[in-house]
């Protein structure tokens, strides 16, 4: 059986979660807090020696870590990762927009407000967010105007990739309000069987 390490507020590991809840994959899981340092244990390095979660154990003594790296091989073989090769390559598009145009942006404003309480020293790169994080969105919200998902009417890991911080962007000082068309691919996406919330509950 799979055994993921993570926790269920961080974006990234919550992508994991809702992907095996989808493909009703078995799994157990292993909370892991980042803020009281158990990432950087010697025991966690060795799983990942890049010490982030979220990290998949295969079987024992065989990992894979990075979110986007799990979700595509957990959903191979399945609806959520297309057969084609030119829809397989846009999933991969969507994946790399979320880990470089938009995670650095709207998960790393949320992580300074949500997890460190916007301190002083921080407030200035917290701000420095806002604009990168709004250009992410306007195209996220452009592209969503004329297609039901991020491929078009079949949800795949894209739309895993780019909802798990999308959903809780407002935890990082980002107004939803005005993007219509994220706001309705919310709904439609946790219409999803198998669909769980982001709570510690759901692990």
């Amino acid at each position: 059986m799979y055994k993921v390490y993570g926790d269920m507020l961080s974006g990234n590991c919550y992508k994991i979660k809702l992907l095996m809840q989808f493909l009703g994959i078995e799994h157990k899981w292993q909370h892991v807090d980042i803020l009281v340092g158990e990432t950087n244990t010697e025991d966690f390095t060795k799983i990942n020696p890049n010490g982030r979660i979220p990290a998949l154990e295969i079987q024992e003594g065989n990992y894979l870590w990075e979110s986007n790296a799990i979700l595509n091989y957990l959903a191979e073989g399945s609806s959520f990762l297309p057969n084609e090769k030119l829809e397989r390559a846009r999933v991969l598009q969507w994946q790399f927009f979320e880990q470089y145009s938009h995670e650095p942006y709207i998960a790393t404003a949320r992580y300074i407000n949500k997890y460190l309480g916007l301190p002083d020293e921080r407030k200035d790169e917290y701000h420095s967010k806002q604009e990168g994080g709004h250009k992410a969105l306007r195209v996220m919200n452009d592209h969503l105007l004329k297609n039901k998902y991020f491929l078009g009417e079949t949800p795949t890991i894209a739309d895993i990739s780019l909802y798990a911080y999308t959903h809780v962007a407002y935890e990082g000082g980002f107004e939803l309000g005005q993007y219509s068309n994220i706001i309705r691919w919310f709904g439609d996406f946790e219409a999803i069987d198998g669909y769980i919330k982001m709570d510690r509950k759901n692990a």
